[in-house]
């Protein structure tokens, strides 16, 4: 029987049923017909210390006994407050304010919308958003609109609004991104530069470094632009560090969470702002509101898993973990460095990617969905982007598991690669 069910980023006309998944544990994916699945990618990088960490769930069952859904606007309860504290103390210095959503797209869109408030409520000119080219923020509106312009989102070009661009700091010409964005934030037009620290995920997991950020920061400072980190992807540990923005010594006036921020257990996401931002809606007149919200902001389910999270952050070795996971990604990894099947081998913190070289590269490159079905023939959920293939594992896989996928790796490229 035909499922009614449409599935995300997926061309039905080409691509099989897929396995149906009963239970997870772990780094892993069990099937009904007993398959057990190596969840490479974290289930889209969601997934932090592994599946059903039984601390998080623990605290779902509990929440579920008193709360449910409670309208936020005009209330609040004590796992959003609880939750907000500890997000306040995590995160870089001087965010002092948190608003909650429901997911990354959302939490950049209530982002975009803060920045721009902000200038409209002071009276000042600014309206331009300022983007690094390559750059994936989302799949709402707004998130797209920041985000490369390409097979994404190209469908729904009309509804999208115009943005400035600055290059990806590719190795050896950070100085014109640099250059470019203080072009544009001298204009005086640009409210805010929205930037992924460190990694680029859905671009194509390119990396660049540190300076870069800690540059952009200082341009932005110096102009009077906010500083937008999208922190979805890389917080919770994926960079090497809690949030990838301190490995810069940066600050940004608002930062984007979500993803790892409830262990990945259940949909959460928090916007963080700095004091000014939210002065900047503190006003006698109601039309400086912030108006953003969705149904389920705050779900005290969720904010009592997130707590959960930040308990498991600080009680276990969650640190020690992530460097032994990085140690073992750069073991890994030197296998390929001067491999010729091939190229820009990379890694920052637990996240490992290189590109497969191939006659026609890219996210829509034929390879990607054969290369997909290679390694879930071989139980390893790997789901590449076009030619890169990427590690970004829970933290408790062992090196045994990862030894298992770089092998699959190895054995893709003898098939499937070819000279680009």
């Amino acid at each position: 029987m035909t499922s009614p069910v449409w599935h995300p980023f997926t061309q039905h006309a080409l691509e099989p049923p897929p396995p149906r998944i009963a239970r997870t544990g772990g780094a892993y994916l069990e099937t009904e017909d007993g398959r057990r699945i190596l969840d490479a990618i974290s289930s889209w990088w969601v997934i932090t210390h592994g599946h059903r960490h039984p601390a998080i769930m623990a605290a779902i069952r509990e929440a579920s006994e008193t709360l449910d859904q409670i309208i936020f606007a005009g209330f609040t309860h004590a796992p959003a407050e609880a939750l907000a504290r500890e997000l306040v103390a995590l995160a870089p210095p001087g965010l002092a304010y948190v608003f909650f959503s429901d997911s990354g797209s959302t939490a950049v869109e209530v982002a975009l919308k803060m920045a721009l408030g902000t200038f409209r409520n002071r009276g000042v000119a600014r309206s331009r958003i300022v983007v690094m080219e390559g750059s994936y923020h989302g799949d709402t509106i707004g998130a797209m609109s920041v985000g490369a312009r390409g097979v994404f989102n190209a469908a729904y070009a009309p509804l999208l609004f115009e943005v400035d661009r600055i290059p990806f700091p590719a190795p050896g010409r950070e100085q014109a991104t640099l250059d470019a964005f203080e072009a544009l934030a001298r204009g005086g037009a640009a409210a805010a530069l929205i930037v992924e620290p460190l990694v680029l995920g859905a671009g194509g997991m390119l990396i660049y470094p540190p300076f870069v950020l800690a540059e952009l920061a200082r341009i932005a400072a110096a102009t009077g632009t906010l500083l937008i980190a999208d922190e979805v992807m890389t917080g919770w540990g994926r960079t090497g560090t809690l949030f990838a923005s301190t490995q810069a010594g940066v600050s940004p006036d608002i930062l984007c969470t979500s993803k790892g921020l409830t262990g990945g257990a259940v949909p959460l996401a928090a916007t963080l702002a700095k004091p000014d931002v939210f002065a900047a809606h503190v006003s006698q007149d109601r039309a400086h509101t912030f108006f953003h919200s969705s149904s389920y902001t705050a779900n005290p389910i969720a904010c009592a898993a997130g707590l959960a999270n930040v308990k498991v952050w600080r009680e276990e070795p969650v640190e020690a973990r992530i460097a032994h996971l990085c140690a073992l990604q750069a073991e890994r990894l030197a296998r390929f460095s001067d491999d010729a099947r091939f190229e820009n081998v990379r890694r920052c913190g637990t996240i490992a990617a290189l590109d497969l070289k191939v006659p026609a590269g890219g996210y829509l490159a034929e390879v990607g969905p054969r290369l997909r079905a290679f390694f879930l023939e071989r139980n390893l959920l790997v789901r590449p982007l076009g030619n890169v293939l990427y590690a970004m594992p829970p933290y408790c896989v062992t090196a045994a598991e990862l030894d298992r996928l770089y092998d699959a790796i190895d054995e893709a490229a003898a098939r499937f690669g070819g000279a680009a």
